[in-house]
């Protein structure tokens, strides 16, 4: 009664009202996106972090505390605080190593992660979807970045599976002799390959046979069309955005979107401000969740993971400046009408799924023939490769003599003394 009596009591009242109902629904969402990820912990499909270890400390993990390290996007407590359930770490090595020594500097970056996985007890070294499902810490797992990793090889692709390895991306920022990038004008390695070779398609059906995912970030429309339709289990994007929202050549336009759903592969969405917002100064929370509307609306949520790029690049979206800062996105794609079985297939389920079908189309090419296929040699000349194929074992010297010579002079030693042995 007395509020109607004074209605300037009552006009401060309603303003404290309206001041205090949006915070506390902001701390609702947030409350709600903390929980959500609590319970379905993220499994992000790219992390550059281990770029930056050999870098700043030439892969000497003795030299660094990775649970503090703070000259990076990524550490292990930041890790833990954004909720990061699984994380694919990349084993890139600069595509100026090409036909020079990157199976070299590739293997040093797989044991440096593993290395890193076996030193501290919040990680564990994965390489099934099982494995991560039963992890109680933070799994790790392996991706090559680029295909000029495996030097046209599909013996060192399967040694790198052996390794552990389970998803390539086919190009970098450089064609191989085999697939073609997405970047143009960058490097000028083989500037004649368009879309898949005969080889690269080989090397598509052998990441099939061994269960390795395929990865077509960075790489060009005609190489993802081509990987599309030859392979037979489900492809990622584990690094990329929308071309339609941002007309950037590393983003994947509507068809191939469209694709990728009947392919029932995902599109792990980047953070990297200069492929979310093609030029524009103000990049935040709300230019990445664009992308994610925009391509739930054309491939359904179910197409949908997330693939930061943490440390692999230097400019990200204001409020996700780091690994900590997931929740963020997950609160403002609540409040945008994300349902939380949408938001959970996101973090966690569509990319399991994915991994999953790719184990069972490995297990069902049991019987296929080993991919035994050798790049032609003048696809891939240069100074650093042998030819073997016309090979002609030459004379092989011992002591300074020629076989022959080796023959001859133990004919001499040898008739002697057998003609004494009958003699006597």
């Amino acid at each position: 009664m007395e509020m109607k009596r004074n209605p300037t009591k009552l006009l401060l009242w309603l303003m404290f009202l309206s001041d205090s109902v949006p915070f506390t629904y902001e701390k609702s969402m947030r409350e709600q996106a903390i929980k959500l990820m609590q319970d379905t912990r993220l499994i992000d499909g790219h992390n550059d972090f281990v770029l930056r270890l050999r870098i700043f400390y030439q892969n000497r993990l003795s030299k660094v505390n990775l649970r503090e390290i703070n000259k990076t996007h990524t550490n292990l407590a930041k890790l833990e605080a954004g909720y990061v359930g699984a994380q694919f770490w990349s084993v890139y090595v600069l595509c100026s190593a090409q036909n020079k020594d990157a199976v070299r500097l590739t293997l040093e970056q797989i044991d440096v992660v593993k290395r890193m996985c076996n030193s501290y007890e919040e990680l564990e070294l994965v390489t099934t979807s099982e494995g991560i499902s039963d992890s109680k810490k933070i799994a790790c797992l392996i991706g090559i970045e680029g295909g000029h990793s495996i030097d046209s090889s599909l013996a060192t692709l399967r040694m790198y599976y052996d390794l552990g390895v389970r998803y390539m991306t086919l190009t970098h920022s450089c064609n191989t002799p085999w697939s073609e990038s997405s970047s143009k004008g960058i490097h000028n390695f083989y500037p004649s390959v368009t879309g898949l070779t005969a080889f690269g398609q080989e090397v598509v059906k052998e990441m099939n046979r061994l269960g390795m995912l395929i990865d077509l970030s960075h790489t060009s429309y005609s190489t993802a069309k081509d990987a599309l339709h030859i392979s037979k289990a489900p492809v990622i994007f584990s690094h990329s955005a929308a071309f339609s929202v941002c007309n950037h050549s590393r983003n994947v336009p509507d068809d191939i979107l469209q694709q990728l759903k009947r392919n029932r592969g995902i599109i792990m969405v980047t953070f990297n401000a200069d492929v979310l917002a093609c030029g524009r100064e103000v990049v935040n929370i709300s230019t990445l969740a664009d992308h994610f509307d925009y391509i739930k609306k054309i491939a359904g949520p179910e197409s949908i993971g997330i693939g930061g790029d943490y440390d692999g690049v230097e400019r990200f979206p204001e409020g996700l400046e780091d690994v900590s800062k997931y929740p963020y996105l997950i609160e403002e794609l609540l409040r945008r009408g994300w349902s939380e079985t949408e938001l959970k297939a996101v973090l966690r389920e569509n990319f399991l799924r994915v991994f999953r079908e790719v184990e069972k189309v490995r297990n069902s090419s049991g019987l296929m023939d080993v991919g035994e296929s050798e790049i032609l040699h003048k696809e891939v000349q240069n100074s650093c490769r042998l030819d073997l194929h016309n090979y002609r074992i030459e004379t092989i010297s011992s002591f300074g003599f020629s076989s022959v010579a080796q023959s001859f002079s133990l004919t001499l030693v040898i008739v002697p003394y057998l003609i004494l042995y009958y003699e006597s």
